[in-house]
């Protein structure tokens, strides 16, 4: 006898149908798990043996297998132990098996019998949407289930309250939809004392999507004005509050099924590796510039970080995905993020004051800098100098324009993109391109000589002009202009990082 039981495998973002096929055969006992399984997944004979143990049942003695179908297609992780176990269940006529046709199952199994959390349930939920089937989950995670609209969803606390509710004897309840969580602001941009073109850098960056590196000494507030940031960004769409949902589904980070609509905010350390920054691992799983996605990837010093880790965000701050190549798998991540970096703009950060200044000064600098990439920097739209702080301005009283009103400003000048956006097809100025790009953000006569005149002195490249072009249209936008004009485009050209001539 053969019973089989539908679940999922997961593919960067992309939840692949799986069938789980048990067979119970004669021979001597023994329980294999076969069709590419790796070692969690292996490992799930020994967790189901346990949970059936703790059930009072005892596996046949018999040749049982278990077979994931396709077989050729990896499988990864412990969301198989659940479809495992009711399988086998199945088989051994503990429940039926037609009924279990109608179901999707993921869950990772205790040894006691609990269902336990496993990773990408918003994933299978959605599969489970679009297969027109019904979803078996942990409990826990039952909330974040719900968010696929349309379908049964049987959360259970253990495998005993499970078989119980497909016998009928009792009814699972079905569980709340998760909650929406409004965006937290973070630091006000009151806090920060002077800094004003740093300020405005930062407005325009919010309002279009754009990369920005902010470069100045110890203590000068670079820090505090990146955690502005979130405070002064729209709030996700319902449509990209789900993909940014998706993704933490996938690593596991989504709490109690909680959608939030605030952008993420991600700091990683400077240490990280290139696998934990861009994604991968023995299991491959999104990385720091994926769990960005459609928000805010910090890197604060800059230069500490490994070349060859910063390298490694070209890719994905051009296309906007991550692609992780393995000998058996290619997987693919979104990862449109706005990067914000800060650097000092030496080893010792004083570079700029004589009388703090190392002895190596200016040569100390040069190889600090160095360490980032020329086609790194390019990538980048706004490069501010940020200048240290003075006592005298820290006694001065608050600003009296703080996030709020920058916010509002910022959130006028994105609903003209949103406006856009079934024209061109891009969410923010920064993804503008090609006859979008032409048709938005060409510059008005006198704006198209500066800018060639600027582009010829300052050594541009291509991609630096494209970006001179978006930049511009976003400074136009928070004026509310229709068109872009010469101040717009020379306000822009100020920001830009001149190319350092041989």
């Amino acid at each position: 006898m053969v019973a089989l039981v539908r679940t999922v495998a997961y593919l960067g973002l992309e939840a692949r149908a799986v069938e789980v096929q048990c067979s119970l055969a004669p021979g001597l006992p023994k329980f294999n798990v076969v069709g590419l399984a790796d070692k969690a997944v292996a490992e799930s004979k020994e967790r189901v043996r346990a949970a059936l143990s703790s059930m009072g049942l005892a596996l046949p003695p018999k040749r049982i297998t278990i077979n994931l179908s396709p077989a050729d297609l990896p499988k990864e992780g412990s969301h198989y132990d659940l479809p495992i176990a009711l399988a086998l269940l199945a088989v051994m006529g503990v429940t039926d098996a037609e009924q279990l046709g109608d179901w999707i199952a993921v869950g990772e199994l205790a040894l006691d019998g609990r269902v336990v959390a496993s990773p990408g349930v918003l994933l299978a939920a959605l599969h489970a949407s679009e297969q027109e089937a019904g979803l078996m989950c942990p409990a826990s995670q039952g909330a974040e289930a719900r968010w696929a609209s349309g379908i049964p969803v049987c959360a259970a606390p253990d495998l005993v309250s499970l078989l119980n509710h497909l016998k009928g004897t009792s009814q699972l309840p079905e569980p709340p939809k998760g909650e929406v969580e409004e965006p937290d602001h973070g630091p006000d941009l009151k806090q920060v004392k002077g800094q004003e073109t740093a300020k405005r850098a930062l407005e325009i960056a919010a309002a279009g999507g754009h990369n920005l590196l902010m470069n100045g000494p110890p203590g000068a507030g670079k820090s505090l004005l990146a955690s502005c940031l979130p405070g002064i960004l729209p709030a996700l769409t319902p449509s990209e509050a789900l993909e940014v949902s998706m993704v933490q589904s996938i690593a596991g980070t989504l709490e109690s099924g909680r959608i939030s609509r605030a952008r993420p905010f991600r700091a990683p350390h400077h240490s990280a590796s290139m696998a934990a920054l861009t994604g991968g691992g023995l299991k491959v799983k999104p990385g720091e510039v994926s769990l960005a996605h459609l928000g805010v990837l910090f890197l604060d010093e800059l230069p500490e970080f490994q070349r060859a880790v910063l390298d490694s965000l070209r890719q994905p701050l051009e296309t906007g995905k991550v692609d992780v190549a393995r000998a058996n798998a290619h997987v693919s991540f979104p990862a449109r993020v706005q990067l914000i970096a800060a650097m000092n703009p030496c080893r010792c950060g004083h570079l700029g004051d004589p009388s703090l200044a190392c002895s190596r000064a200016p040569k100390c600098a040069a190889d600090y800098q160095s360490k980032v990439s020329g086609p790194m920097l390019d990538r980048i739209d706004l490069h501010v100098e940020v200048d240290p702080v003075s006592a005298m301005d820290l006694a001065l009283p608050p600003p009296a324009e703080g996030s709020a009103e920058v916010a509002a400003r910022v959130a006028r000048a994105s609903d003209i993109q949103t406006g856009r956006a079934a024209e061109t097809g891009a969410r923010t100025n920064a993804e503008l391109e090609g006859d979008a790009l032409e048709a938005h953000a060409t510059p008005d006569e006198e704006g198209r000589k500066l800018l060639l005149q600027a582009a010829d002195a300052m050594r541009l490249s291509a991609r630096s002009y494209t970006r001179m072009l978006r930049v511009a249209r976003t400074i136009a936008d928070l004026a509310g202009a229709k068109g872009v004009g010469r101040i717009h485009v020379a306000e822009a050209l100020s920001y830009r990082r001149q190319a350092p001539r041989a």
